[in-house]
């Protein structure tokens, strides 16, 4: 019940312009709601998708769908998007391919988003803590990872400096630990993590004493510039978009490549989707379907689309179906039977 509260007030004002909509044809739908994870914090994702919702309209209606508007909204969570899709709250979602698989029973994939690669991919964290530190290249990946980061407090210093050495922690040293991770339908911010402790340890994140949940990657390394953290999850790419706000907003008091390090690196993860609801009236019409992986498509092939897509890491999309995605079911299956 307290999901579902949680999920009502994160998308309020989508679901109550929907009202009634299950009982129209999907031709006389107005609104399409979509609903986007909280990479970020949500006042930046709001402020940058604003040009997105309305490049999507104007496609839609090129295409002959009646629309009135685009919302976009952001979800208190990963989960939380991923619910609102399922419940018909939201017609669409961006959301991870570790989130999707976790609810394939009541939403559909509709395509895959294309990313930059970084210029590091190596499983050895010490390859990502020399003199060339990562960046992003201009080639297009199929996939990320999830790294963990140690930040500039003492149990930070002192874990990086083991792994440098190239010493492996003790469960117990990981455990004295503070952790800051997201919500557990988090891909890169829990699921991977929680896979790489597990092949590892054989524990999981749930198991660290001291782990606290964030609301978004932001507030993650806010945590770890402050000390509050010891050590966060996150996408492989996020010191690269944390760098100039490390010291101007989140709280380090040098440069982000002084005052962290990677740990570890997990295995290749899909990257986000783009899902639709199954229960939304709109979603019901195939056509409105094409219509937005159509959009959306185009979007990522124009210069000012890409700029619109930013704010979310991506560079375009390409389509994808449910069965592509069977080696994230076999993680999602992993972390089931461990519980």
């Amino acid at each position: 019940m307290q999901k579902r509260t949680l999920i009502a007030g994160a998308l309020a004002a989508s679901a109550l312009a929907a009202a009634g909509c299950g009982k129209k044809d999907a031709a006389q739908a107005k609104v399409l709601r979509i609903a986007v994870s909280p990479y970020q914090d949500a006042e930046t994702i709001r402020t940058g998708t604003k040009p997105l919702a309305g490049m999507i309209l104007e496609r839609m209606r090129a295409a002959g769908i009646n629309l009135e508007r685009v919302e976009i909204s952001v979800g208190t969570s990963y989960s939380a998007v991923a619910e609102a899709l399922a419940a018909g709250s939201a017609d669409a979602g961006f959301i991870s391919a570790a989130t999707y698989v976790l609810f394939d029973g009541e939403i559909d994939v509709l395509l895959s988003a294309l990313r930059r690669a970084i210029s590091i991919d190596s499983t050895d964290p010490r390859d990502w803590n020399g003199p060339q530190h990562e960046h992003y290249t201009d080639a297009l990946a199929t996939h990320y990872r999830s790294v963990i980061v140690a930040g500039p407090s003492a149990g930070g210093r002192a874990l990086l400096a083991k792994v440098q050495a190239g010493g492996e922690p003790s469960w117990e040293e990981l455990s004295t630990l503070s952790w800051s991770a997201m919500s557990p339908a988090s891909a890169s911010g829990y699921l991977y993590p929680s896979l790489w402790l597990k092949e590892k340890y054989g524990r999981q994140l749930s198991d660290l004493p001291h782990l606290a949940q964030a609301d978004s990657y932001t507030t993650s390394m806010a945590r770890l510039a402050s000390g509050q953290a010891d050590v966060a999850v996150a996408y492989a790419h996020i010191r690269i978009n944390s760098e100039k706000r490390w010291q101007s907003k989140l709280g380090g008091t040098a440069p982000i490549w002084e005052q962290t390090g990677i740990v570890g690196v997990t295995g290749p993860i899909f990257n986000d989707t783009v899902s639709v609801s199954r229960k939304s009236a709109l979603m019901k019409d195939g056509k409105v379907r094409e219509a937005l992986a159509d959009a959306l498509i185009a979007i990522g092939r124009t210069p000012e689309g890409l700029s619109a897509l930013k704010i979310l890491g991506h560079k375009g999309y390409a389509r994808v179906k449910s069965e592509d995605y069977g080696p994230e079911r076999r993680v999602r299956d992993t972390m089931r039977k461990s519980r």
